[in-house]
């Protein structure tokens, strides 16, 4: 029994262009044109979810996408963070940062660790594997990060050493707890 779990990162957004802690805002328009573009290239799924940020739904919709937010899928909780730019909270709490990047328990921000976010996403992951067939997801970059992290089982730390591009596609397939990755294919590529 084969699942095959579609991880669409969503077309770039304001907050993405200022490096800022997400704020939940809208798509730029090119993102919602490249969206647009984008639309009908993805194959069909079984299963179909959306991070319940704006900028996930937008892309969503965008793709045509009948999808429903999850909060399981939530990005990660980014608490008195959110909304301020890299640049602000490295300037204003300079140790806090440099924690965040290295110990993937820190919550001193008051939302979410990474661990927790890799947590969280896992479970996902295997309730997703109880049942064969494709599951198409609109997800924010770090879950996507999350989601590879828990696929090749290796430490939270490598979290900071993956990379997804706007409007890419991270696949994996499995079954019985195993999970393959294939990285970052642009919509309608094989």
């Amino acid at each position: 029994m084969t699942t095959r779990v579609m991880l669409v990162s969503p077309a770039a957004g304001e907050a993405q262009r200022d490096v800022r802690f997400d704020d939940d805002g809208p798509l730029g328009e090119a993102g919602q044109r490249r969206a647009r573009d984008a639309a009908g290239t993805l194959p069909a799924a079984d299963r179909t979810f959306v991070s319940p940020s704006v900028r996930c739904r937008s892309t969503a919709g965008e793709l045509g996408l009948p999808a429903r937010a999850t909060q399981e899928l939530a990005g990660c909780a980014m608490g008195g963070w959110r909304g301020r730019t890299l640049a602000e909270v490295a300037d204003a709490e300079p140790r806090a940062v440099s924690a965040w990047l290295t110990d993937p328990d820190f919550v001193g921000h008051g939302g979410e660790s990474l661990r927790q976010l890799c947590d969280r996403i896992e479970g996902w992951l295997t309730r997703m594997a109880l049942d064969a067939g494709r599951v198409l997801a609109v997800v924010e970059p770090d879950v996507v990060r999350a989601a590879a992290v828990c696929a090749l089982g290796v430490p939270v730390e490598a979290f900071w050493r993956l990379d997804v591009p706007p409007l890419t596609v991270t696949e994996l397939s499995g079954r019985g707890g195993r999970w393959n990755l294939g990285l970052g294919r642009a919509p309608g590529r094989r």
